[in-house]
């Protein structure tokens, strides 16, 4: 039976919702796909689930293909499989917790890592019942501080997630590798352009990580690649350090005045002007060390402040702070954190004083110091004096501090070295569509998940853990599959096949049109017929446009020769086509 779209529970807006951000936003809720309920939580119409069905029913072959069985968890969850993996407390703010009525401790589950190990354990025990792939397609809650972009970011979502079970490492790099090819079929199937990059694990624990990056300008994720090869999100980059330099005769470092110089860029003017190299080389951004107070939140609650040291012509970049300092939430420490600590003094911290501190013990400030690791043993700099007005010049790492660790916090530019040798770098924005990880022990060993080895030992059994975020994919898909006037989906994932419109008010022209989806529905093609009696063809047209089912067949004046018009709205093309060769045509072309 056709869907009429008179009887389809649809309206479609002319106006742009007041909150959207991006366009797959704007187009998915104007065409009634969508709607919010909530900041991040949205409805799903009946447009909006045949899409994403057709999306979830790609992944469901590849994932069965590849040998994977389907199961399906409950969104709510106790507390204590979370407990004993230490993500209760590791994931701080960032899921919803709940009680119910006797006081017991409940989550909505932001993934399922401890509960599909929980499973395993409970039905296998032997090496024979391995290897093992389980998944399942599932919503998830998250409590993100700022849902926006639609399904791009929102605070209930739906994924794919799943988890492979071995005894052996080689079993785990098989399992791994099947998996991966996998998503690179789903995606290629999507028609989605995608990048590999190495990752970093984050709370999900383990040993490789990589990201499927879908490269797009509204992507919340930037990563680096080089001509060699080299792919990576920035979380993951890291720095190679230069090698030791002897410092034996470089000159002693010596306090200057260094007065109003708020910026590196003030601070490297008067350099210049007042205190110039005697190599006549002119001091730049990158020969200071800028010292940047941050102040770290665990999940428990503590505080704590510590000093990240990085080349001046770098800024700190948040969210390699959070990967270098996780769990613990960061932020630049307040005015009145800092206040706190008389040895900090505001525009001219550094990691030395005249007056002598002792190496190695949290600097002079008595605050932790974590440098870049471009600040390598030998190498000289110009930095504060925690003295009001002056900075020192030439103070050597190794031989005048020695700072309590490095970090990847600098923000990563443009020409940095691949740390693989395969070229200078360069940046692009993407959003991540899947994540594949090797966990390997970690769960298992926290929830006990063990099997009898061919000898008869108990063993740990190593696991892989390998997500798609299917709702973000279609708004990806429809992020990248728009024009001006609507959406155009990919032929695969559309809503219908075809779109059949009954240009005009007269009885004959829809009865024509009626025949015609019957006789395409007998095809075997899924029609969406616009039958709406007292709707005017350019309404018709623009919804159609709106909706984005590539293919449209209008039925109007031409009928009465026996003529339609099909219409491609990937190209736009309108072709007049005599109704007995439609089906052929349709056939050949599509």
């Amino acid at each position: 039976m056709s869907t009429r779209l008179s009887q389809l529970f649809v309206r479609t807006l002319r106006d742009d919702p007041a909150d959207a951000e991006v366009t797959s936003h704007r187009l998915l809720v104007r065409a009634g796909y969508i709607r919010r309920q909530a900041p991040g939580v949205f409805a799903w119409l009946p447009l909006g689930l045949k899409v994403r069905r057709k999306i979830e029913a790609i992944i469901r072959q590849e994932m069965d293909n590849i040998g994977g069985q389907e199961v399906h968890f409950p969104a709510l969850l106790p507390r204590e499989p979370y407990e004993e993996s230490g993500r209760w407390t590791k994931y701080g703010d960032g899921i919803f917790r709940l009680k119910d009525r006797k006081g017991a401790d409940y989550l909505l589950a932001p993934t399922h890592e401890e509960v599909f190990t929980l499973l395993v354990k409970d039905l296998y025990s032997s090496y024979k019942d391995l290897p093992l792939a389980i998944y399942q397609i599932q919503d998830k809650y998250r409590d993100e501080a700022r849902p926006r972009a639609g399904l791009l970011r929102g605070r209930e979502f739906t994924m794919k997630d799943a988890y492979s079970f071995d005894y052996t490492d080689a079993g785990l790099d098989v399992s791994y590798q099947k998996q991966r090819d996998a998503y690179e079929r789903i995606f290629q199937r999507l028609g989605l352009d995608y990048v590999i990059v190495n990752a970093d694990s984050g709370l999900m624990g383990g040993a490789r990580s990589e990201e499927f990056l879908h490269p797009t300008p509204v992507g919340e994720d930037t990563f680096v690649r080089s001509a060699g090869g080299y792919a990576a999100n920035v979380e993951a980059f890291r720095t190679e350090a230069p090698a030791p330099r002897s410092f034996e005769r470089l000159t002693p470092p010596e306090v200057l005045e260094t007065p109003n110089t708020p910026t590196i860029q003030t601070l490297v003017d008067v350099a210049n002007e007042k205190h110039p190299r005697p190599d006549g080389r002119l001091w730049t951004a990158a020969d200071t060390l800028k010292n940047i107070v941050l102040s770290l939140t665990s999940p428990e609650g503590e505080k704590e402040l510590v000093i990240v040291g990085v080349p001046g012509d770098r800024e700190v970049d948040m969210k390699r702070a959070e990967v270098a300092f996780s769990p613990n939430d960061v932020a630049a420490a307040s005015a009145e954190e800092i206040a706190k600590h008389p040895r900090l003094v505001k525009g001219y911290i550094g990691p030395w004083s005249a007056d002598g501190a002792v190496l190695g013990e949290k600097s002079t400030t008595g605050i932790r110091f974590v440098t870049d690791p471009r600040v390598s043993e030998g190498s000289g700099w110009i930095t504060g004096a925690n003295i009001d007005g002056k900075h020192v010049f030439g103070l050597v790492a190794g031989r005048d501090f020695v700072s309590d660790g490095t970090v990847e916090v600098a923000e990563v530019l443009a020409g940095d070295p691949a740390p693989d040798g395969s070229g200078p770098v360069e940046l692009a924005r993407g959003m991540e569509i899947g994540h594949v990880f090797q966990l390997g022990r970690f769960f298992a060993d926290a929830l006990g998940l063990k099997v009898l080895d061919e000898n008869g030992k108990l063993v740990t059994v190593t696991m892989g853990s390998y997500g798609i975020g299917v709702t973000r994919i279609m708004a990806v898909i429809a992020e990248s599959n728009n024009d001006e006037r609507g959406l155009i989906w990919p032929r695969n994932i559309a809503p219908f096949d075809i779109h059949v419109i009954a240009a005009t008010k007269e009885a004959e022209v829809h009865e024509a049109a009626g025949a015609l989806v019957d006789d395409l529905e007998e095809h075997g093609y899924d029609v969406l017929f616009d039958d709406r009696p007292k709707v005017s063809p350019g309404v018709k047209f623009g919804d159609a446009e709106l909706i984005g089912v590539p293919i449209i067949v209008i039925v109007g004046k031409g009928f009465a020769e026996g003529n339609v018009e099909l219409w491609d709205r990937r190209t736009n093309e309108r072709t007049p086509v005599a109704i007995g060769d439609l089906v052929e045509l349709l056939r050949e072309r599509y």
